[in-house]
């Protein structure tokens, strides 16, 4: 399973795009995958013939084994018998055991540390992670299963057979199928009550989340900016510039050079130490279906309004359709999260971890100001709050920051230089 996103944990196979036995050759697509960002199209790195060992719709981590590439057709052709091998699988380059031949010890993978053990012999079940996975969300104890894989080995399908109640060969002798939660909806004191299960992608979004609060010591500062001139600028591009930039590009392009001039809040907080970045990418948090992906203006500093507002266009077409790919999900420095378009005046955004900071953006809206002369007039004003990492960046830099971001915009002819 290869690592397709700088946070992707474990993938889900969507769809092979061969069959096995069939000639593969390096660059060509290999299987869907699905990471915790979007679905991406592997391609194959090396030639051979495929011998697939992880079906459609396993679920592995970063590491384990999917396939291998053989050197002859006929080998590759061998049924697999449906188990999915772990990290601690044989090489790619070494051929797989015959069906029905024994597996030598050495191959089994070690029991991993979330292994039940079997009552009374202190020994740890070996389980594939797709069986403890499917076992935890059926309610299943292993401990109750005979697996029928090697060595006893507990295989998806001694857990399925166990939720179905089918016990020969698989369940313990007189052992019943734990009972299976309920799905739909139910009636209560709260009316009807539908549950819904989240996808992959919203629970590592929900995962990260919460870390992020809670390991990461977060503060916030906001800042008005008068946006008219940047609202100028915009409709004197309109009938010249194509795509035509959002305030939004205005914001990233802001940002970007600021992040120059402030190399602490273009960095990440990674093992107790700070790491600064020599390249300004810029994270767009973009809403897709049932989820939030953050795809990457790489060199956003060094790049026109008018590269940007064609890149955040087509990376907001392509997360939308599903077809962002990993290297546009990688690489980023620092995160612009904008709501401005929805109404929004003010919101703090989560850091995107390990990054040290991200913008939340609000709407540019009419409010009474003071003006340079001490008069009153209206214009149109937009509040922008960083959510910094105070382990890096601190309260000061944080302001010096967005004053910089502030300058930029409300005199938007340095953004063009």
């Amino acid at each position: 399973m290869p690592r397709l996103s700088d946070s992707m944990e474990e993938g889900t196979i969507i769809k092979w795009l061969k069959q096995p036995g069939d000639q593969v050759r390096s660059g060509e697509p290999l299987a869907d995958i699905e990471t915790d960002k979007a679905t991406v199209t592997y391609e194959a790195d090396a030639e051979g013939f495929l011998q697939i060992l992880a079906r459609e719709g396993d679920t592995l981590a970063i590491g384990a084994t999917i396939a291998r590439l053989l050197a002859d057709a006929e080998s590759a052709k061998r049924d697999t018998n449906g188990e999915t091998p772990t990290a601690a699988s044989p090489s790619p380059a070494a051929p797989r055991e015959p069906a029905g031949e024994a597996i030598p010890t050495s191959a089994a993978p070690l029991p991993g540390p979330g292994d039940p053990a079997r009552p009374g012999s202190g020994e740890r079940l070996k389980a594939s992670p797709v069986a403890r996975r499917i076992a935890g969300e059926l309610g299943i104890d292993l401990a109750t299963l005979r697996g029928s894989g090697p060595e006893g080995r507990i295989v998806k399908a001694d857990v399925v057979a166990a939720a179905d109640g089918v016990t020969a060969g698989t369940a313990t002798e007189g052992a019943a199928a734990a009972p299976v939660a309920a799905s739909g909806s139910a009636s209560g004191a709260k009316g009807d009550v539908t549950v819904v299960e989240l996808s992959r992608t919203q629970q590592l979004i929900a995962r990260r989340m919460a870390s992020a609060k809670a390991t990461i010591p977060e503060f916030q500062v906001t800042v008005e900016v008068d946006a008219e001139a940047a609202l100028e600028l915009r409709e004197q591009l309109r009938n010249h510039a194509s795509p035509l930039p959002s305030v939004n590009d205005l914001v990233i392009k802001a940002c970007a050079l600021a992040l120059r001039v402030h190399p602490n809040v273009n960095a990440a907080y990674i093992d107790g130490r700070f790491e600064r970045y020599g390249r300004v990418n810029v994270g767009v948090a973009v809403a897709g279906e049932g989820t939030l992906v953050v795809p990457t203006v790489f060199d956003a500093d060094s790049k026109s309004l008018v590269e940007i507002a064609a890149q955040t266009r087509l990376l907001a077409t392509q997360v939308r359709d599903g077809t962002v790919g990993p290297a546009d999900l990688a690489g980023g420095t620092f995160t612009v999260s904008n709501l401005g378009m929805l109404g929004v005046a003010r919101f703090t955004a989560v850091i995107n971890p390990p990054q040290a900071a991200i913008l939340a953006v609000g709407a540019a809206a009419a409010k009474a100001v003071v003006l340079a002369d001490g008069t009153v007039g209206v214009r149109r004003v937009m509040e922008m709050t960083i959510s910094a990492d105070h382990r890096i960046v601190y309260g000061a830099e944080a302001a010096e920051f967005l004053g910089t971001v502030r300058k930029r915009l409300e005199k938007p002819a340095l953004l063009l230089l």
